[in-house]
């Protein structure tokens, strides 16, 4: 039976390629037909890019393929025509010096790929940390009807009896490595335990909370963050957004129908009840940046002070992704928000339908994993946004992860000029510090290393950690990644590199923080912080041309996003001009 186009409202996107019968259109039917594609799929009927960022150097993704398969099946079965295409796709785990370099560069691909490409709506397969968000930012920018599949995390790990989680163990047992309480052997033996299926971050690292952004945004459909990568209901999520994206095409469901600020407040809000990463921040900057969504470090703090994080798992708590999934995961934790005034209920998602809508029925399967209200792991969640003359433009902590005792704390610097300073000098045996010092680390941020990598949660010297601590203050213009913890002071702004106070800081200053007051202070008079910036020499840049000169030259603030500063905002995707 031929395909009938009056179902559809409008002229589809697509026609502009494959419509009608002049030299272009033929040029372009012609070429796709050699797949064996039949004439009635180019009448009309809505193409559906299928977005990968499957790659086997990216193993938290290695199993997208197979997802999109399904993602195709629920396109063909709603009447529209898959069409898979790869973008790059930055690996978390293998590609140096870090992935949040080359998030950009894979929101370039995208936006460009939509933009230029005969399609009328698009499926966003993502999963390890960087792609959700390059993934998102370049669809907002383009702005056609849009959906997000994630990957889904890896099942549980377990060694020695001990539940294992992806990410913080390795922190944890590097620790007790450099403490003597557990040999390098040993440590190669827990490395079988802590991978051992498909997807990405067993804990609510960035992958997990990046998913979840995703749905608490409307742009996945419920229920998508959570569900284990091998779990068969995973492929189901992937047929049914398959089925879904054919009818926001049909109904011209844009990113910017969904993305608006109130979604951004309700993913705010979420962050803080699931205790997510702080990586969060730097990528819902960058996003509502590409969607025009005024969204400031105020409102993290305005929106997030107040909530109380409420899913117990590792970092912040004890359980892993499979239980979260298993208690009902993301859906119950927006169902409370919405129960105690913290959600705006309205707001619209992928389904067509508002956020409510989608949860107002689920139930809490486990009370251990998504806590009730009063058993909160933290009352007040969320980020904590920073203040003071170390941090004008803001900086920022994570108080599920961060040690109690530590909140305010007032200490020497022990400073590191930048991350090979840090690696040569943190486990001297000479170097002085104790445990009530501040450990300061310089030029990592989003111009100094470049990239801003995940080296802010510095481990701590070892004989310290011989000494039994396990937790200090540190300060830094780095990231973090999610599935790590401590009382860790991130992405100071401005960073050290572009001259913000971060960069005159000295060992033997001392260093004031209260995270109540919201407060981080470098204790010394205006006069003399000024004169050391006016002394200040700025180092020297070290990208060595190519994309690492286009991100020192290019890319803005931490608290702006880490965006390059000539993609923030939204430029459409009107068909560019014919050129055969």
């Amino acid at each position: 039976m031929t395909f009938q186009p009056a179902k559809w409202p409008r002229k589809l996107r697509s026609q502009e390629w494959f419509g009608g019968t002049g030299k272009d259109a033929i040029y372009h039917r012609g070429w796709m037909k050699n797949q064996g594609y039949p004439d009635d799929l180019f009448d009309g009927r809505p193409v559906i890019g299928i977005c990968n960022t499957w790659s086997d150097l990216t193993p938290c993704n290695g199993h997208l393929r197979e997802l999109a398969e399904k993602v195709k099946n629920g396109v063909w079965e709603a009447g529209g025509f898959p069409v898979e295409f790869p973008v790059f796709s930055p690996s978390e785990s293998a590609l140096r010096p870090t992935a949040m370099m080359f998030r950009n560069l894979c929101a370039m691909d995208v936006e460009e790929a939509l933009r230029g490409k005969p399609i009328d709506g698009v499926v966003l397969m993502a999963g390890c940390d960087k792609t959700t968000p390059a993934l998102l930012m370049g669809a907002a920018s383009v702005d056609l009807p849009a959906i997000v599949v994630s990957g889904g995390p890896m099942l549980n790990g377990h060694f020695r009896g001990e539940r294992v989680g992806s990410g913080t163990h390795i922190r944890r047992f590097n620790e007790v490595v450099k403490a003597g309480e557990m040999t390098p052997d040993e440590f190669v033996e827990a490395e079988a335990s802590m991978s051992r299926s498909a997807g990405g971050c067993n804990t609510m690292g960035t992958a997990s909370t990046m998913a979840s952004m995703a749905e608490a945004l409307g742009m996945a459909l419920s229920g998508n963050a959570a569900i284990p990568a091998v779990d068969s209901r995973r492929r189901m999520m992937s047929q049914l957004t398959g089925r879904r994206i054919v009818q926001m095409v049909k109904d011209d469901l844009k990113p910017s129908d969904i993305m608006t600020k109130e979604a951004f407040e309700n993913a705010i809000r979420t962050n803080g009840a699931i205790g997510g990463s702080t990586n969060a921040v730097v990528h819902l900057q960058a996003l509502a940046g590409r969607c025009e969504v005024p969204l400031s470090l105020e409102d993290w703090d305005r929106c997030g002070k107040d909530v109380p994080t409420i899913v117990n798992l590792l970092p912040s708590g004890k359980w892993l992704m499979e239980e979260f999934f298993y208690a009902g995961g993301l859906p119950v934790v927006i169902k409370r928000l919405g129960e105690t005034g913290l959600l705006h209920k309205d707001a619209l998602t992928v389904s067509g339908g508002s956020i409510w809508d989608e949860v107002k029925d689920v139930q809490n399967w486990n009370e251990d994993v998504i806590v009730p209200t009063e058993k909160a792991l933290r009352k007040s969640g969320g980020i904590a946004v920073l203040r003071g003359n170390l941090a004008p433009n803001g900086a920022i902590l994570k108080p599920s992860a961060a040690s109690p005792e530590l909140m305010v704390h007032r200490g020497r610097a022990v400073v590191f000029e930048d991350i090979d300073d840090y690696k040569a000098r943190v486990d001297l045996p000479d170097l002085d510090i104790d445990a009530s010092c501040v450990m300061v680390l310089k030029n990592c941020g989003p111009k100094g290393y470049p990239g801003m990598a995940e080296v802010g949660d510095m481990a701590l010297p070892a004989k310290l950690l011989k000494a039994g601590v396990r937790d200090m203050v540190r300060i830094s213009d780095a990231r973090m990644s999610g599935t790590a913890y401590g009382t860790v002071v991130l992405h100071t702004a401005p960073e050290a590199a572009a001259g913000g106070p971060l960069a005159v800081v000295q060992t033997g200053d001392m260093i004031e923080l209260n995270v109540e007051e919201r407060r981080i202070h470098l204790d010394i008079s205006d006069d003399e912080l000024a004169a050391r910036l006016a002394d200040w020499t700025p180092p020297v840049a070290r990208p060595g041309g190519g994309y690492a000169q286009l991100y020192h030259d290019k890319v803005n603030r931490a608290d702006e996003g880490a965006d390059f500063d000539f993609l923030v905002g939204r430029r459409g995707n009107d068909v560019a001009r014919e050129s055969h």
